[in-house]
């Protein structure tokens, strides 16, 4: 962790930023590092050595804006926290996220299905032109489970550990195993790198927050939701978070579902009746519920150090 202080005022910095303005409408850098990433892929991604080529384009896209970050705050000196915290703000999506479902929610509610099958389009991979209300609802509910743990929480993580740096390390990774992680014939190869760097990033902070989602829920669904049902789930971090999740509300999500014109078959997570268009805010509400125990624990942390300090 960065020295208590410089981490106090960086995280509370960052925080007040993304409070204030979300994520900027223009000129957002992710936005540019996407199409960097997509101009690369076109580049190096050919012939039957996609697995070495994807991994340095990786390293390319991750290790050097790191690196320029690190001197940058090096030589800021006494401003670095500004830095961190700004670094926090690029990478935490907390306000987008919570935008983007209540975006599903609330046509939902008010019975205008196409308008949620857009909504919900824009922040998933499946095919949403025939879901239907219950299958919307699902597919925001676990869009919200996991991309709290992936856009908030493993950010959040990160960023105790290694301050912007690793705020940085981890949306990069995370953004690059979105666009290329895929289990298709473009990307299979290509991609593994990515997901597989995302996979370890994420293993850690993906535990604790099935355990915080456990706590701040049906505690007793979501261990066993999580013990039994997300070792069967592809992915070994949405698997426990997703199944944890589910648990947590007394519901059942996961369940088949058509990616890219295919069927892709999914172990259910959960105990409970199908979502509803209700359940998608009550499942804002456990992240939310979430968010501030861990923001509660990063300031707990440092000033518990600081009072450490002190004592000795």
């Amino acid at each position: 962790m960065l020295n208590p202080l410089t981490f106090l005022a960086a995280l509370l910095f960052g925080l007040a930023i993304e409070w204030l303005f979300g994520e900027p409408r223009r000129w957002h850098l992710l936005v540019g590092f996407g199409r960097l990433a997509n101009a690369i892929e076109r580049a190096m991604n050919k012939g039957r050595i996609g697995i070495a080529m994807g991994a340095i384009s990786v390293m390319v896209l991750v290790v050097i804006p790191i690196f320029a970050f690190m001197v940058l705050r090096t030589y800021a000196q006494s401003w670095a926290w500004v830095l961190d915290g700004l670094a926090l703000w690029f990478a935490l999506g907390a306000k987008s996220l919570f935008a983007h479902v209540r975006a599903i929610a609330q046509p939902l509610m008010h019975g205008d299905l196409s308008a949620a099958r857009v909504a919900l389009s824009m922040i998933v991979s499946r095919d949403c032109a025939q879901l239907t209300e219950t299958e919307v609802a699902k597919g925001a509910i676990e869009s919200n489970l996991e991309n709290g743990a992936d856009a908030i929480f493993a950010t959040l993580f990160w960023f105790a550990l290694f301050g912007g740096a690793g705020a940085l390390l981890h949306r990069l990774s995370n953004t690059l195993d979105a666009m290329w992680g895929y289990r298709t014939p473009r990307f299979n190869e290509f991609g593994r790198f990515a997901a597989r760097l995302d996979d370890v990033l994420n293993y850690i902070p993906a535990r604790l927050v099935a355990i915080s989602y456990a706590f701040l829920g049906n505690t007793r669904q979501a261990v066993r939701a999580w013990h039994t049902q997300a070792p069967l789930w592809d992915s070994p971090n949405a698997g426990p978070v997703m199944a944890a999740g589910a648990g947590a509300l007394s519901l059942t999500l996961g369940g088949n579902a058509i990616y890219h014109g295919q069927v892709e078959v999914r172990t259910p997570l959960g105990f409970g009746p199908a979502p509803q268009a209700i359940d998608i805010e009550r499942s804002l509400r456990l992240v939310q519920k979430t968010l501030a125990l861990w923001l509660l624990s990063c300031v707990a942390l440092p000033v518990l150090m600081l009072l450490f300090q002190e004592w000795l």
